[in-house]
């Protein structure tokens, strides 16, 4: 699958391309929270259910999750300017603990100041990603790794394609910033399903 990502960010553009290189800027904390172990063991399959809320406890995050299409050019957008603390989902993908790889994206900042994703980058090998679905249940996955692209370089195949197992992928803008050219490069969290938790009505 080929997906290309926009984010119009403090008079940016900044996207991930659809080059199917694998090269790495950096790979941040790669084995630092687990220790280096094997991860845990992914939880089965969720039935499709579109996500209301994430919630990211070791970067201090809780958002409310918005719905992205497509625009002409096979770009997703990212959610509106004016909501800076709101991520989005792409819905034509699959949903959050659904088999496949789910894609949430979100600003690192706007023109008005810092925005959800802001440390992303932060984030370690082992932290808990929370996704709140609209069937009342909490899809808890855990992080994989969190690597940084340059946008020329982006892996789709890497990023976007499926393991055979609920994946998460939470993306945001990284790299340096221009005012011509936006961010020269993108912030990709890996993750995958490794339990569920039933909200009491």
């Amino acid at each position: 699958m080929t997906l290309s990502v926009t984010f119009s960010l403090v008079s940016g553009i900044v996207w991930a391309s659809s080059d199917s290189s694998d090269d790495a800027v950096a790979a941040a904390h790669g084995n630092d929270a687990a220790g280096g172990g094997d991860r845990p063991v992914a939880h089965a399959p969720l039935s499709p259910s579109r996500p209301v809320k994430i919630a990211v406890p070791a970067i201090f995050i809780e958002a409310p999750v918005t719905g992205l299409g497509l625009d002409a050019k096979g770009r997703l957008g990212a959610p509106p300017l004016s909501k800076p603390r709101e991520v989005g989902w792409y819905r034509d993908g699959p949903s959050p603990g659904e088999k496949g790889t789910s894609l949430i994206v979100g600003h690192r900042d706007t023109e008005t100041g810092p925005a959800i994703f802001l440390n992303l980058n932060a984030l370690h090998r082992g932290d808990k990603v929370r996704v709140t679905r609209a069937d009342r249940q909490t899809a808890v996955f855990t992080v994989d790794a969190v690597e940084t692209y340059k946008k020329d370089t982006f892996p789709d195949d890497k990023v976007y394609g499926s393991t055979g197992r609920p994946e998460l992928r939470l993306m945001t803008c990284g790299g340096r910033f221009n005012k011509k050219d936006g961010y020269s490069a993108n912030v990709v969290v890996f993750a995958h399903l490794t339990s569920l938790k039933q909200q009491k009505v």
